[in-house]
């Protein structure tokens, strides 16, 4: 007969003295093999330490790093900030740091700041509470807060995605304005003549302003009248505001013939709401993106971009901070360093 009352579970922690117990040796001997850091340490022989690691698995056993770490000052992570989850763009390049770091035995602890600083400073502030032995932002804009702690610090920043004018200390990135200037050229050599631009009502995305100010400065660059600009929408713009902007372009300048996106988010969203207003594309408008989304590549018709290899800034990334590391781990400095990463303008059938 049930007792009403509800069951409770065995919250106890399991400790190396119960793993000791099990396997039948003293503590002493656990923490060793737990510890060794390489086959050459023979303190405790590599039967015995099979048996207890089988035993800690069997009783779901996880080292405490936390004394290990302050003894060694080796944490055995990094730390990396991203503006968003959900953008494909920096999934990749988380997947391209954690690839990286993978042989290395370090880990990854992944945060995001919703394109805030203000977020990025609190981020910072808890991460580096944890001792990573590097840190990895995105973009080159960041509070005097988030600077002053990671100076502070001591250990190897890289930042990503752009090329900041005052660095932390290592860069691994591109300009978004020449990228973008670079896309403008290519469509008015294709013939277009009245190019617009669609992105964001704030500065939030710093990466999306220096967009904006590569647009306008080819714009100047070509001898064409500057200011068809279209803001719409707080960072990062989606493909409803994307599809809202473009109907606001067309609207505002009917002479439009190509409108180049912040994103091929919001490209994607202007190219569908084309296609439901009766608008040809290219023929009517062009639209142009910038990241080469999986969306971009697979949608009809395929949308012109600005393709940056995601996961190859990750590996930049990962590499130039496992460099830094072995070096602090020497008690030396790496000198900073800037790792440029290649863009390309990819003509598809929406120019």
């Amino acid at each position: 007969m049930a007792s009403g009352k509800p069951a409770t579970m065995n919250k106890r922690q399991i400790t190396m003295a119960d793993i000791a117990a099990r396997v039948g040796v003293s503590k002493m001997t656990i923490s060793r093999a737990l510890n060794r850091s390489s086959r050459s340490d023979r303190s405790t022989s590599e039967a015995l330490r099979q048996r207890i690691l089988q035993a800690c698995d069997e009783m779901g056993y996880v080292i405490d790093q936390t004394a290990r770490t302050f003894s060694s000052k080796r944490s055995g992570f990094v730390a990396a900030i991203i503006p968003s989850l959900n953008n494909s763009n920096f999934s990749e390049t988380a997947e391209g740091i954690t690839a990286t770091l993978e042989a290395s035995g370090l880990q990854l602890l992944l945060g995001y700041s919703d394109y805030g600083v203000e977020s990025e400073e609190r981020l910072v502030k808890t991460m580096l509470m944890r001792r990573p032995e590097g840190v990895i932002l995105t973009g080159g804009s960041h509070t005097a807060g988030t600077r002053a702690m990671l100076r502070s610090a001591g250990i190897p920043v890289v930042e990503t995605w752009d090329l900041p004018a005052n660095p932390i200390e290592h860069t691994v990135g591109f300009s978004n304005a020449e990228a973008t200037a670079a896309l403008v050229r290519h469509l008015h050599a294709k013939g277009y003549r009245n190019i617009a631009f669609i992105g964001g009502t704030s500065n939030r995305d710093t990466r999306g302003a220096d967009r904006r100010r590569g647009y306008s400065e080819a714009i100047k660059e070509l001898g064409r009248p500057d200011g068809r600009v279209i803001s719409f929408g707080q960072p990062p713009i989606s493909m409803a505001q994307g599809a809202e902007a473009i109907v606001q372009l067309v609207k505002q300048w009917p002479e439009v013939d190509a409108a180049v996106c912040v994103s091929d988010l919001s490209a994607f969203g202007a190219l569908m709401e084309c296609q439901r207003r009766g608008w040809s594309v290219p023929g009517r408008i062009a639209v142009a993106g910038f990241g080469d989304f999986e969306v971009a590549r697979n949608c009809h018709p395929r949308i012109t971009t600005v393709a940056i290899d995601c996961v190859g800034i990750g590996r930049a990334a990962g590499e130039l901070l496992l460099r830094a590391i072995e070096a602090a781990r020497d008690g030396q400095r790496l000198p900073p360093e800037t790792v440029l990463i290649p863009f390309r303008i990819e003509q598809r059938e929406s120019s």
